[in-house]
C-alpha cells in the first residue's frame, strides 16, 4: 500500500496498524517494576508500538548497557550519543526485577557500546550468569550487537549459555548502507554465524517498508538460513519521528503471510511475519518450535 499523508503532512496508517489498547493490572505492575529498579527497556527506548500489550502480560525486554547508543541508525528511536559509564550492579537489579515479574521467558538486549575495548561483552556475560543463577527455570533469550564481527566476544556472551541468542540483519543488503550507521550486512551474517555454531539456536529480524522488493526480502531470508538462523521475525517499519527515514511502503498482511510460508520452506523452525511483529514480540512462542 502507498503512503499517504494527512493535511500537515502526517503519514496515514492503514487499518491494519491500528493498535488495541492494553491497561490491564499486568501494566502497571511491570512499569512500577522497570521505574522502581531503574531499569531501560527497547519497549519503552524503541517505541514499540505492542508495549501494552507485552506489559500486560507482564514481559519485557531488558535493554542492558545504558540507553544511550554509540551509533545512529536512521530507523531507530534509541537516543545517539556519549553513553554513560557501566553500572557494576546493573545484572544484579536485572536478575532480581525478572524475579519479581515471575517471568518464564525473559528477553535482554542492549545498545551499541563502540566506546567499550569489549563492546560490553562481559557485562552481557555477567548480566546473563545472573539472570540464570536468580531464576534457574527461566529461558534466557538475548539480543546481541554485532560487536564488529569479533569471535572472540560473540564467544565470550555465548560462553554464559543463553537458550536463544540473536543479532538483527535489520533489512536487505541494498538498504543498508542508507540506514544503519555502522553495521554492515555480511558482519551481521557472520555473527548470526557464530552465534549458531555455539549451538544455541540463533535468530534474527528484518523490518520491511523502507523500499526492499519482495525477491530482495527472500533473498535475505535465504542468507540468513544460510547463516544458520533457526529463528527469523518480519514486521511493518514504523517511523519514530519526522527526523528518522521515511515509510516507502506499508506492506499488507497477506505478503506478510507469503513471506511467511516462504520462510518456513526454506527450513526455519519458526516465522514470526505480521506487520506489528517486532523481534522481541510473543518471544516465548518459538521456545517449543526450537524444543527448549
Amino acid at each position: 500500500m502507498p503512503v499517504l499523508n494527512d493535511k500537515v503532512g502526517r503519514q496515514i496508517k492503514p487499518e491494519w496498524l491500528k493498535i488495541k489498547l492494553h491497561n490491564g493490572d499486568g501494566f502497571a505492575e511491570v512499569a512500577h517494576i522497570v521505574e522502581a529498579h531503574g531499569l531501560h527497556t527497547i519497549c519503552s527506548s524503541g517505541r514499540c508500538p505492542n508495549k501494552a500489550e507485552c506489559w500486560s502480560r507482564r514481559t519485557a525486554t531488558f535493554m542492558i548497557l545504558g540507553n544511550i547508543c554509540t551509533r545512529g541508525c536512521k530507523f531507530c528511536a534509541t537516543p545517539t550519543g556519549r553513553p554513560l559509564p557501566i553500572e557494576p550492579n546493573e545484572p544484579e537489579r536485572v536478575a532480581e526485577s525478572i524475579r519479581l515479574m515471575g517471568l518464564r521467558h525473559a528477553v535482554i538486549t542492549s545498545v551499541d557500546r563502540d566506546d567499550l575495548p569489549d563492546g560490553g561483552a562481559e557485562h552481557w556475560r555477567r548480566v546473563i550468569e545472573a539472570v540464570k543463577t536468580t531464576n534457574p527455570t527461566t529461558i534466557v533469550e538475548v539480543l546481541l550487537p554485532d560487536f564488529d564481527g569479533r569471535d572472540e566476544l560473540v564467544d565470550l556472551v555465548m560462553s554464559a549459555g543463553p537458550h536463544i541468542a540473536g543479532h538483527n540483519l535489520e533489512t536487505i543488503r541494498r538498504i543498508t548502507p542508507l540506514v544503519r550507521s555502522k553495521a554492515q550486512y555480511d558482519t551481521s551474517l557472520h555473527t548470526l554465524a557464530r552465534i549458531a555454531a555455539s549451538g544455541v539456536p540463533a535468530k534474527s529480524g528484518l523490518m520491511v517498508g523502507l523500499g526492499e522488493s519482495h525477491e530482495e526480502v527472500l533473498e535475505a531470508l535465504g542468507d540468513l538460513r544460510s547463516a544458520g538462523v533457526e529463528i527469523v521475525t518480519l514486521g511493518q517499519y514504523l517511523r519514530p519521528t519526522a527526523k528518522h527515514v521515511a515509510v516507502e511502503r506499508y506492506v499488507s498482511p497477506e505478503e506478510f503471510e507469503l513471506w511467511k510460508s516462504e520462510a518456513l520452506a526454506m527450513g526455519f523452525k519458526y516465522v514470526a511475519s505480521a506487520p506489528l511483529v517486532r523481534s522481541s514480540y510473543l518471544a516465548d512462542q518459538a521456545v517449543e518450535a526450537c524444543g527448549l
